[in-house]
């Protein structure tokens, strides 16, 4: 049940009952988006980082939008992130333009093991300036690292297309956890500046950020 502060709430025919306020336990709450073709591995992405599982195996794709809550502890704060998985079939796309509007954050995926879904990368990013808030967070995600053998992307093809839009990139992989945690440590800690940013503080870069720590994909502490 979602309480809801002094709600009266009956059951079973008994006398209804007040309830105490909730507790909310995040100071910040955020939406994320991820974006990209049908099969570059958005679903997998959500549910390795909500639930530290891999689905393997052939599964459904997304129809039409999905979402999954976590809350993300970084800088002494505690983020709520509410991610949303939309599907990549262009017949959805109509759908899902309604939920770039009050976006903060946005995972634009790509398969590295897939031509298409790169080169499609372009056309998502004029639809994210078309439809998105000016200021959203835009970031870059190569997925399927570790299937290294079917590589047809290169590392460095990424890195200068996240260049030429100014935005951060790594590669992530949603079989092995590769960078997952870390993708979203980085929005979390982009939004956390962003609410609380003061003219006297310097400025958090998230692409320096991400620079420096893509190394390491488990940094963040998850509730």
């Amino acid at each position: 049940m979602t309480c809801t502060p002094g709600e009266a709430t009956a059951w079973d025919g008994e006398a209804p009952r007040t309830y105490p306020p909730c507790v909310q336990n995040y100071d910040l709450t955020g939406k994320v988006m991820l974006l990209g073709d049908s099969g570059v591995g958005k679903t997998c992405f959500l549910i390795q980082f909500k639930d530290g599982a891999f689905l393997s195996g052939t599964f459904l794709a997304t129809v039409g939008i999905d979402f999954r809550n976590k809350v993300v502890s970084v800088d002494g704060a505690r983020v709520k992130l509410q991610i949303w998985d939309t599907a990549g079939q262009e017949r959805f796309r109509s759908v899902t333009h309604a939920y770039y509007r009050d976006a903060q954050a946005l995972l634009l995926l790509y398969d590295i093991t897939n031509r298409a879904s790169f080169d499609n990368i372009r056309a998502w990013l004029t639809e994210i300036h078309e439809y998105a808030q000016r200021d959203v967070v835009i970031m870059l995600l190569g997925n399927k690292a570790d299937v290294s053998s079917e590589r047809v992307i290169r590392s460095e093809d990424g890195e200068t297309l996240a260049r030429e839009y100014g935005v951060p990139f790594m590669e992530t992989s949603a079989k092995t956890g590769m960078n997952v945690e870390l993708a979203f440590l980085a929005i979390a800690k982009e939004l956390i500046h962003r609410a609380g940013q003061q003219t006297q503080e310097p400025s958090f870069q998230i692409r320096d950020y991400v620079r420096s720590q893509k190394q390491h994909s488990s940094c963040c502490t998850l509730a």
